[in-house]
């Protein structure tokens, strides 16, 4: 079928919308009309990195639509439906099987790599071949092909121009509070970077019932934000001679029992870890730098946990209908972090995202 997608030519270039053909759903393939999708830092950043040879391309990963056709191989989906799109998996794999999908043996193929498991693409255009299942989906597009291991059928009475960043963003920085760190209310959390995942972090943790939450940006509209969430919020800027460090352990009563960092500046995360409790837990969520350094000592004598995580640890099919609870009954409010724009608009909300200008951008057909 003949459809619109943004495309990216070559490594750093901006979007441009062309006309192109989308295969027809194969046996285990679920065909969407994207209704919104989420601008997401992921998608700008290996926008930016990814080798010349791995273009061009259509991203987009954070989609929501409506079900259009289904390949026979599929069930529980059906044409009508209202879906989600969310990172792929095989769920066959020994990690996938323990319940690790965002770990699966099969992710950078399946999620990264532009094609099928047996190398297809699933876009064509005038000029050849165009990479596309980003996350199984690419979702900067009017339709995309995705799997049933990747879409999760939600409530129709739901506005799909909102949902679309759980299946990335919200997950994330939710799973990392609720799967990972777990905190309970005498805990504190310290989040290094509010964008839309550190808000997400906070406002799971707020509803989770944690009193102490420290938020730490160098932007002060993204802090006003989190203010707006009960948290304390730092911006090292205005620190003066006083370290981030003896900030953070004096707001937190002498190190937070946990931390999220999603700025992956390597100076950054050291701090994060440094303001820790003793046994505390670091949750890096950011991929920047290869590298960074950690206080040896501080982390052994202190018992310190550093540790990655995918989408915060989350399996979609289960997390993103949590979360879409948790959201029903005021225990995890983000909807005020979207901002709309129309899809012709994706370069002018990508730049201002870039520039601060918003947290969530989600653009809308």
């Amino acid at each position: 079928m003949r459809t619109t997608v943004a495309v990216v030519d070559q490594q750093g270039a901006e979007f441009t919308f062309e006309e192109v053909e989308l295969d027809a759903p194969r046996a285990d393939e679920v065909l969407v009309r994207i209704v919104a999708t989420g601008l997401c830092h992921t998608d700008i950043s290996l926008r930016d990195v990814l080798p010349a040879e791995m273009f061009p391309r259509v991203f987009g990963h954070e989609g929501a639509g409506v079900v259009e056709e289904v390949g026979s191989e599929v069930s529980g989906i059906s044409v009508g439906d209202h879906v989600v799109l969310s990172l792929r998996s095989c769920r066959s794999c020994s990690r996938c099987e323990r319940g690790e999908v965002g770990y699966c043996e099969n992710s950078m193929l399946l999620n990264y790599m532009g094609m099928r498991m047996d190398g297809s693409t699933t876009h064509t255009r005038d000029q050849g071949p165009l990479y596309g299942s980003f996350f199984g989906q690419s979702s900067f597009a009017r339709h995309a092909l995705a799997t049933a291991d990747n879409v999760v059928v939600v409530d129709p009475d739901l506005d799909l121009t909102r949902v679309g960043p759980y299946g990335c963003g919200f997950q994330t920085g939710a799973g990392a509070v609720l799967n990972v760190l777990r905190p309970g209310p005498g805990d504190s959390l310290a989040v290094y970077g509010v964008g839309a995942v550190g808000l997400a972090a906070i406002a799971a943790a707020v509803g989770a019932g944690v009193e102490t939450v420290v938020a730490v940006d160098l932007a002060p509209g993204r802090l006003e934000v989190a203010a707006s969430y009960g948290a304390l919020t730092v911006n090292p800027a205005d620190l003066g001679d006083v370290s981030l460090v003896d900030t953070v352990k004096e707001l937190t009563g002498g190190g937070a029992s946990g931390a999220i960092d999603t700025t992956a500046v390597p100076a950054v995360i050291k701090q994060a870890a440094q303001a820790l409790g003793p046994r505390g837990e670091l949750v890096i969520l950011g991929l920047g730098a290869e590298e960074f350094s950690l206080d040896a000592i501080d982390l052994m004598q202190n018992g310190k946990v550093v540790r990655g995580s995918v989408e915060g640890d989350s399996d979609p099919l289960e997390m993103v209908p949590r979360l879409l609870g948790l959201s029903a009954a005021g225990q995890f409010d983000v909807d005020r972090l979207v901002a709309p724009y129309a899809f012709s608009e994706i370069n002018t909300a990508m730049h201002d995202l870039l520039e601060g200008r918003v947290v969530k951008p989600v653009l809308v057909w």
